[in-house]
């Protein structure tokens, strides 16, 4: 098969991989039909984070087309949204909605296998894989439905680490597709005013289709002031940060009112928490990957019924053979998120 392949930083090719077979009773081979490229896979391809050459990528949807002898629930032909970390759906981490920390569990890329490629082995198929209901569905909805794999599931996660409710005053910090993902996320739970930190007219212009109602082009102790005037001195409800910097996560602190809590989800690189402040203003942190298996359930309700889109942060689009100009339009700020086209349904 073909599958792209991490060589060094800013080094991505597409090259033949074997085909992947079943290795364990519970697995599933899927057929990948959409792939795309996270903001995560940006830290290697810039090489902030070490990454082991070969096979890359953690989000796709695509065909089952073989499971193994103890497989119960998933079968040949079902059209599946695969989470970014596999998991068994049985275990106290996972009963707890902890997916992401399951304990017979992982992450892709794993065994050779990427998400970017024309097929993946998916370990604990039955708890891992969610199958979508109906066909024929649109391009526009296939996006959609490829979100839920990582990055609407991850905006999902900041909101509710950052416990957001029903009228409150929300800031997300961060403008990509995670950040994006957050403002609907947001929106879907009830926040009053969401406050985007954006410093791009297209982005900011997204935010606001999906329910931001003020947008901060500062960043620092600019957006911290602007934030801050905003909301009467006060701070925010809840702050989702979505990059994964220091200085995102010491704009998020300052931002977020006494007694509230700072969802975060970006990656940290260089993030250090300013504890003695954080205590005598009772200001929290809470969050990590997001545990997309157990939140992919309701969203994907709410992306079939149309309540939302957030297939729209996907706005580059190529082939396979087109994923190394996927990374370096989202590395260029070309794009918000790339999608890749690998096969059909």
């Amino acid at each position: 098969m073909r599958a792209a392949i991490f060589n060094e930083p800013r080094s991505i090719t597409v090259g033949d991989r074997p085909d992947p077979s079943i290795a364990e009773p519970t697995d599933a081979i899927v057929r990948v039909v959409l792939a795309c490229v996270c903001g995560s896979d940006l830290w290697y391809y810039r090489g902030d984070s070490q990454f082991t050459p070969g096979p890359i990528g953690h989000e796709f949807v695509g065909v089952v087309e073989d499971v193994g002898s103890d497989v119960r629930e998933i079968r040949k032909g079902d059209f599946v949204i695969a989470p970014f970390a596999y998991s068994d759906g049985t275990c106290p981490h996972c009963l707890n909605g902890m997916t992401t920390a399951c304990t017979t569990g992982g992450f892709y890329p794993m065994n050779g296998d990427g998400g970017q490629g024309e097929a993946v082995r998916v370990p604990l198929a039955d708890g891992s894989l969610v199958p979508v209901p109906g066909s024929g569905h649109s391009d526009a909805m296939m996006a959609s439905l490829l979100t839920l794999s990582d990055v609407m599931a991850t905006g999902h996660h900041a909101a509710v680490c950052a416990r957001v409710k029903q009228g409150d005053a929300v800031a997300v910090v961060g403008d990509g597709a995670v950040g994006l993902s957050g403002v609907i996320a947001a929106k879907r739970l009830g926040a009053d005013r969401i406050i985007a930190l954006s410093r791009h007219a297209d982005r900011q212009a997204l935010a606001r289709e999906f329910g931001a109602t003020d947008i901060v082009e500062q960043r620092g102790d600019e957006a911290t002031a602007a934030v801050m005037e905003l909301t009467g001195g006060i701070g925010v409800d809840a702050t989702l940060e979505c990059v994964g910097t220091g200085q995102a996560m010491e704009t998020a602190l300052s931002i977020a009112r006494p007694g509230s809590i700072v969802g975060y989800v970006g990656v940290p690189h260089g993030v250090e928490l300013p504890v003695d402040q954080m205590f005598f203003r009772n200001k929290g942190v809470f969050g990590g990957p997001a545990p997309a298996r157990a939140y992919i359930p309701e969203l994907l309700d709410d992306v079939l019924e149309g309540r939302i889109d957030p297939g729209r942060v996907l706005d580059f689009e190529t082939d396979l053979d087109g994923t190394p100009e996927a990374y370096a339009a989202m590395d260029e700020r070309r794009a918000i998120k790339s999608l890749l086209r690998v096969g059909s349904v």
